[in-house]
This record gives structure tokens, C-alpha cells and sequence, in this order.
């Protein structure tokens, strides 16, 4: 018999009954019924029910386990009574009586969490002792999906003539949007290499290199703020390219991959097959966002005109400032005061003096509009709101004014709570949108400088001359893509046109000096016959948290870092040895 187990924990049933067997694995729970003991034994399969009374040779050795220690137990495999079957485990069935027992590992003190049963632990103590985390069942379960969802991408993947490469973990620094990590070069005294925020540069250079279809399973590392949806230090993305293709051809490539995944491992929700393309400038108006959760219906409006010279002063006033707005966010059956102090209170937590409002309510003989602003503005206004919005009795709007760059986020929470609120965001359903025609160009309100908007390195629509304008008007080809509020997927037709990416650069207050010095590599073979190419990466950690129906992306990597970007398991980052520092002729100085 094999040293440790002649079967798995999830593999013994009725018809090994009478049979001699081997298993090992955790002691996951035991229970004391006064001379017989109960024990549920686990392993990465599943769970057995062990028995051990004081007929069995091993009872006095098996008295002494406790929950997590690591067991080896030789037994006889026996029938339960029926009445005793447990369905909800494949091994119901049966229960192995203890002949034998070997301790493999033991725990040294107290368990700093229970890997039984579903208590809540700080995330500190869940980081620190991550390696009892990862043996709850929850985490067990999504670290699992999480692996078959790699490998169901990568077929098809390859079912689509994609070929896999690996690109370098060390290179240049170059400006993607977030902080380098840097690297020190023993071999090269005073440089730093740069961990890859994407794999952007190489795989842009393997289609000038000729190989027509690229994918892989990039780590990518970006010194970021961490958020619930957002690792603070590294991250998995499917990242893709191809050569001779428009926009609309990556994204009929994508589409099935991640179509066919979400109903793979969604669960049996319905998965939107119809996904709209929606510009950049309507997502903003519509949604107050560049991810929109289009499981909720509601569109917000501008309903400037309503309040242009009204007796609403606040709007009134505000609207004759150049480049502002008022936007009306719809809340159908919202149509109440109390809901609606509530969503005023949410406005001023977000830092707002609040939100106008009106509501519309029965009067018997008729509709009535109600709240402070229909009052300011007159029943002739407020209708034609009304109309504008498509609401009725039992109905309500909010309202928010100012240049739209300063509210549109928060608008776009507003929306969001609303739907939720009012059970308007349908909870069970994945949905997806293109939010396309990005701008490449913003400008600094206070310093007035133009700088990239997002990637650098897209083809601007209309190429040479439409850099020839006002920067901010140019729009790029580049796509997100949203799903459920979350975006799950970033890319564009790239610009291999070394002419028109000075120009771009240029534009941004970057001389020629200065992308020759950082993007060497790929400008100088764009001089060798580049083809047009696009491409786009999806995030594999926010895919699977959406799969898992998480919240917070560190419920489905392996090893995280905190809010802090720490490990507290490995204690990282560290202080460098002084003999590490003197061989990298470095030196530490003290932030004061």
C-alpha cells in the first residue's frame, strides 16, 4: 500500500464497503461522544468521516488530535445506517473505523483561526496566517476556479490560432499610467531595471517581428493605491495582440473567449450576448462613469434649459458660468420624501452640500410635484422635466450642477445607489458595454499642461491631421470594457507610425530626444516595416472576483498584500542587508 493514502477523502463510497484503506489529511473537525470518537477528515478532495472507539488499538493515540493536525489512518471502510447517510458530502455513504493512525503534523499551540465552519477573521490575521486562509473551504473553491479559468482561456485561446509567448520580468521604465517598480543593477552601478507595468512594448514589437497572433498570461507590476477591486503591487491580465486588424476586430475575438468563460463558471447567469459600444462622452453623461453597470436602467440627462434663468438661484446662477451643467438622475418609484432625504444625506457624505430633488405624487384629482425645487422653479418647469424624463406618480429626480469633471463621479455613485435601493439593478446577470472613442489628450486645470488622458501609444482617429488641432479634441482608438461597474478589460489599435507618434508625443511635452531615450526599442522598429496592430488585456483577478461573486480582489489571489501593500507573512518590504546595499552601491536615506 502507498505510504500515505490508497484513496482520496472525496473518493470512498458503498461499494468499498468491507475494504481496507488508507488516508491522510487534516483532522478538520472532532467530536467526543463519550467513548466514540467522530472525526472529518480533509483533504484537498473532500471530507470521510473517521470512528475510532476503545475496540480500536489507536484509541488512546487518537484521543489526542486536535483540529489541523496532519494524519495518516489505516481502517476498515463501513456501511452508515441509512438514516445516518450524509448527502451533502460524495462520502456520505460511508465511515472508516481506525485501526491504525500516524501523526504527520502537528499544530504547536493554538490555531490563530478555525479553518471550521465560517467565522469572520481581521484580514491581518487572515493575511498573516494565509496557508490556514487558503484551507477554508471558500478560498479553496476560488483559488480552484480561479485555475480552471486560466486554463479554459488558454484553449481558447489556442482554439482561436493564438500562439503563447512569454515576454521579459526585467526591462526599461516606461510611462504606462502608474509607478515603476525599480530594480537595481549590481552589474550596472547607479541604473535600475523596471518591473513591466504591462507587457506593451514586447508584445507590440512581436508583431513587428512577425508573428501574427500573440496571447499570455502576463504578470504585470504597478506601484498603485490599492482598492477593493485593485492589487496595490502585481496582477495577472490575458493580454493579447494582432496584426492587420481594426477596432472591431479585437473585439470579435474577445467577446467569445469571455462570453464562453462567464457562462462556463457564472453559475447559470444569463450573460448578455448583445454588448452596445457607448462612447466615452455619453458613458460620462449617461453614467457618470467609464465602467457603467448597465444591470441598472437609469440614464442620467441634461436638463440645463429647465433651470437657465429660473428661480432656482443656485442653478441659475451656476449655469452662467462657462462649461457647466445641470444633470437629472431618473429614480422611478423612488418617489417618496423619506427616500429622498436619504439619497440627500448620501450626497452630502460624499462631500456634496446635497441634492435637489422633486417627487411626484397623487392628489386625487391629479399630479403633484413636490420638493424644494419645484417650488423655485414653478409647475411649467417641473413639467416639462417630468416629460423630458419620462416619470409619473410615484416618481422622483435628483439633481447636480456644476463643470461636469467635479460631480460626474459622484453622480455616478448616486446612480448607482439608486438602482440598487429601489431593486432597479437586476443582481443575477452579467453585463457588458464597449465604452470606445476615448480622448488621448487631458489638461491640467491648474497648470494648464496637455498630457495622455490613457495609453500613449494608441492611433489617434484621423492620424497626422487630427493631431494638426485642438489636442482635445482628438479621440483615440482605444476601448474599455465594463462589465457589472467593474472594467475588465483595457486595449487599442496602436500607433506604429514612428511620424505620427513623435507628433503624439510632442503634443504631450514630450520632445523626440526624449521617446527615442525611453521607447528606443520599439521607435526604432517601427523604421523596419510595422504593421498596423491592435490588441487589448483582460484582468484575470477581477474576472474570477466577479466569477466568485466577491467584492474584494484578494479573495481570489493566493498571496496578497494588504491595504498597505505589506505582507505581513513574509514581512515585505524588508529592510536591505548593509552588505546588499554596499554590493549595489546604494544608500538609504531617512524620510523625515
Amino acid at each position: 500500500m502507498h505510504a500515505y493514502r490508497s484513496q482520496t477523502c472525496a473518493e470512498l463510497n458503498a461499494t468499498n464497503v468491507g475494504d481496507k484503506i488508507r488516508l491522510s489529511g487534516w483532522v478538520h473537525r472532532v467530536r467526543d461522544h463519550g467513548g466514540v470518537l467522530f472525526i472529518d477528515l480533509r483533504d484537498h478532495y473532500g471530507i470521510t468521516q473517521l470512528i475510532c472507539d476503545t475496540d480500536s488499538n489507536a484509541f488512546a493515540q487518537v484521543e489526542k488530535v486536535r483540529a489541523e493536525w496532519c494524519i495518516r489512518i489505516d481502517g476498515d471502510v463501513k456501511a452508515r445506517s441509512p438514516e445516518l447517510v450524509n448527502t451533502k458530502i460524495s462520502t456520505g455513504e460511508i465511515e472508516v473505523f481506525i485501526r491504525e493512525i500516524e501523526v504527520l503534523g502537528k499544530v504547536n499551540g493554538e490555531l490563530p483561526l478555525q479553518v471550521f465552519g465560517d467565522q469572520e477573521y481581521p484580514e491581518e490575521t487572515r493575511l498573516r496566517y494565509r496557508y490556514l486562509d487558503l484551507r477554508r473551504e471558500k478560498m479553496q473553491r476560488n483559488m480552484l476556479l480561479r485555475s480552471d479559468v486560466v486554463s479554459s482561456i488558454r484553449k481558447r485561446m489556442w482554439d482561436q490560432s493564438f500562439k503563447e509567448f512569454q515576454t521579459p520580468i526585467i526591462t526599461a521604465s516606461s510611462p504606462e499610467g502608474a509607478r515603476d517598480f525599480l530594480v537595481p543593477s549590481r552589474q550596472h552601478p547607479g541604473k535600475f531595471y523596471a518591473l513591466p507595468q504591462a507587457p506593451q512594448q514586447f508584445k507590440q514589437l512581436l508583431m513587428v517581428s512577425g508573428f501574427d497572433k500573440y496571447f499570455q498570461i502576463a504578470p504585470c507590476f504597478r506601484d498603485e493605491d490599492p482598492r477593493a477591486d485593485r492589487s496595490p503591487t502585481d496582477f495577472y491580465q490575458l493580454d493579447l495582440e494582432m496584426s492587420f486588424v481594426e477596432q472591431q476586430d479585437v473585439f470579435d475575438t474577445i467577446q467569445p473567449v469571455l462570453t464562453g468563460i462567464f457562462e462556463e463558471f457564472g453559475g447559470g447567469k444569463p450573460v448578455d450576448q448583445e454588448w452596445p459600444q457607448i462612447s466615452y462622452k455619453d458613458a460620462a453623461l449617461w453614467y457618470g462613469s467609464d465602467k457603467p453597470d448597465l444591470r441598472n436602467p437609469i440614464k442620467m440627462q441634461v436638463v440645463s434649459q429647465h433651470f437657465a434663468g429660473s428661480g432656482f438661484a443656485i442653478f441659475a446662477k451656476l449655469l452662467e458660468q462657462e462649461g457647466t451643467q445641470i444633470r437629472a438622475i431618473p429614480a422611478p418609484t423612488g418617489g417618496s420624501r423619506k427616500f429622498c432625504d436619504r439619497m440627500n444625506a448620501f450626497a452630502q457624505k460624499e462631500g456634496l452640500p446635497g441634492m435637489g430633488y422633486i417627487f411626484w405624487r397623487d392628489q386625487g384629482e391629479g399630479m403633484e410635484a413636490a420638493g424644494p425645487l419645484a417650488k423655485n422653479i414653478g409647475p411649467e418647469r417641473t413639467e416639462a422635466i417630468r416629460v423630458q424624463l419620462g416619470l409619473g406618480v410615484g416618481d422622483a429626480a435628483f439633481f447636480l450642477g456644476g463643470k461636469p469633471k467635479a460631480f460626474e463621479a459622484v453622480a455616478g455613485r448616486a446612480r448607482n445607489v439608486i438602482g440598487e435601493e429601489l431593486g432597479l439593478t437586476e443582481a443575477d446577470r452579467f453585463a457588458f458595454a464597449w465604452i470606445v472613442d476615448f480622448p488621448i489628450y487631458e489638461k491640467d486645470e491648474v497648470s494648464g499642461k496637455i498630457d495622455f488622458e490613457h495609453n500613449p501609444f494608441s492611433m489617434p482617429q484621423g492620424g497626422m491631421e487630427a493631431l494638426n488641432g485642438d489636442p482635445l479634441d482628438v479621440l483615440g482608438f482605444q476601448y474599455d470594457l465594463a462589465c457589472n461597474g467593474y472594467e475588465l478589460v483595457s486595449g487599442a489599435i496602436r500607433n506604429h507610425r514612428p511620424e505620427i507618434m513623435f507628433k503624439a508625443f510632442e503634443i504631450a511635452g514630450y520632445g523626440k530626444d526624449e521617446v527615442e531615450k525611453r521607447f528606443g526599442g520599439m521607435v526604432n522598429a517601427f523604421q523596419y516595416g510595422a504593421p498596423p496592430h491592435g490588441g487589448c488585456a483582460a484582468g484575470i483577478d477581477r474576472i474570477v472576483m466577479l466569477l466568485a461573486e466577491e467584492s474584494n480582489i484578494r479573495e481570489v489571489i493566493l498571496f496578497p498584500m494588504n491595504q498597505r501593500a505589506e505582507d505581513v507573512m513574509m514581512n515585505a518590504p524588508s529592510d536591505p542587508m548593509p552588505d546588499q546595499l554596499m554590493e549595489l552601491g546604494l544608500r538609504v536615506i531617512p524620510q523625515t
